[in-house]
């Protein structure tokens, strides 16, 4: 049930729109002003194609293009005009949205940043892409966490980005801090369509948690995005899909976070993410809660290793024309390794 992508909206519903938007080419501070411009006018569209909306939905590289530029003259800040620009355009047309931005940094390389503003104008969330997709991409990596807010409604938000979403762990601590609906933006091109939704719908079903994806669309001339806004419900069926491709299009659905709620207090079978701590339950009282996986205790001690590590050929970005980094995770630009540790 999608409410017919929410012209029927339920008293508990809410009402997502998945924007497709048609990846730009951006190089110089004009093209991205002039592409901030496009995005405020597509949220005055998404207002007028579904009076109830509530939230408006971006995908990751919305306002910059493929290219993996990080020339300072187009990166972007919190406080920057672009953001001002969306919040605006949030206020004037009472309604959420989201957002990408690639944001400047002065210790590093620029973050891959998400943000999520109100019907108010009020910045309310702020993630740092943590697993930028390597090799390919230079973004520094996050190191805000998930944040997870209550949005329209109530429902509990949390925002992962493209790579991201590939990894298990980023939906299940999102679903973990409360997520009840988790956006997934992406620029993914049309070799990942097939992971792209079976990793959605698996995002979902193990989390008993909504997910709302949408990646950029049409081509830029080198790069052809693949569109596919995709809404699935808690138990992985899918209620929205874009399959069409066609740029620009706003994907809807209405979503019911109360039905998540709902299935996460009273499914016995299948409630896995309850179940992944307290296992075994009908054996043993409150179920085992220990932590049996290796991988976890490995990376919470940083000694995490494959056992086929030293076979790994792709390390670093070379091959995708980057320069091998020397700087440590947690080391600024021009900071001594001495510097960094006090």
């Amino acid at each position: 049930m999608n409410g017919l992508g929410g012209l029927n909206k339920s008293p508990n519903g809410v009402v997502l729109g998945l924007v497709q938007l048609q990846l730009p080419v951006v190089v110089t501070p004009a093209d991205l002003a002039a592409q901030t411009g496009k995005i405020v006018a597509m949220v005055g569209k998404a207002r007028r194609n579904i009076a109830g909306m509530d939230m408006v939905i971006f995908p990751e590289y919305a306002l910059h293009g493929l290219s993996m530029d990080t020339n300072p003259a187009i990166m972007c800040s919190l406080d920057g005009p672009e953001v001002a620009a969306f919040s605006a355009a949030c206020r004037e047309n009472r309604i959420w949205g989201c957002f990408s931005i690639m944001e400047i940094n002065p210790g590093g390389n620029p973050y891959n940043s998400g943000i999520i503003i109100d019907d108010k104008g009020e910045l309310r969330l702020y993630y740092r892409k943590l697993h930028p997709w390597v090799p390919v991409e230079p973004w520094e990596p996050g190191d805000l966490g998930i944040p997870v807010i209550e949005g329209p409604k109530g429902a509990r938000i949390g925002l992962i980005i493209c790579h991201d979403g590939m990894f298990p762990e980023m939906a299940r601590e999102a679903a973990y801090k409360g997520a009840e609906i988790m956006i997934r933006t992406a620029g993914y091109t049309a070799p990942i369509r097939e992971a792209w939704r079976f990793t959605n719908q698996s995002n979902s079903f193990c989390n008993l948690m909504v997910t709302a994806n949408v990646c950029m669309s049409g081509s830029d001339g080198t790069f052809d995005s693949m569109g596919e806004g995709m809404v699935v419900d808690f138990d992985g069926t899918i209620i929205a899909h874009g399959t069409s491709g066609r740029p620009d299009e706003i994907i809807t659905a209405e979503v019911r976070p109360d039905l998540v709620r709902e299935a996460r207090a009273n499914w016995g079978v299948e409630n896995n993410i309850y179940q992944l701590g307290h296992r075994a339950f009908t054996a043993v009282k409150g179920g085992a809660q220990d932590c049996p996986y290796t991988f976890m205790q490995d990376m919470v001690a940083g000694r995490y290793r494959l056992p086929w590590e030293e076979t790994v050929k792709v390390t670093d970005g070379t091959s995708c024309g980057f320069a091998a980094p020397t700087r440590r995770y947690g080391e600024r630009t021009g900071e001594s390794v001495a510097e960094a540790a006090e």
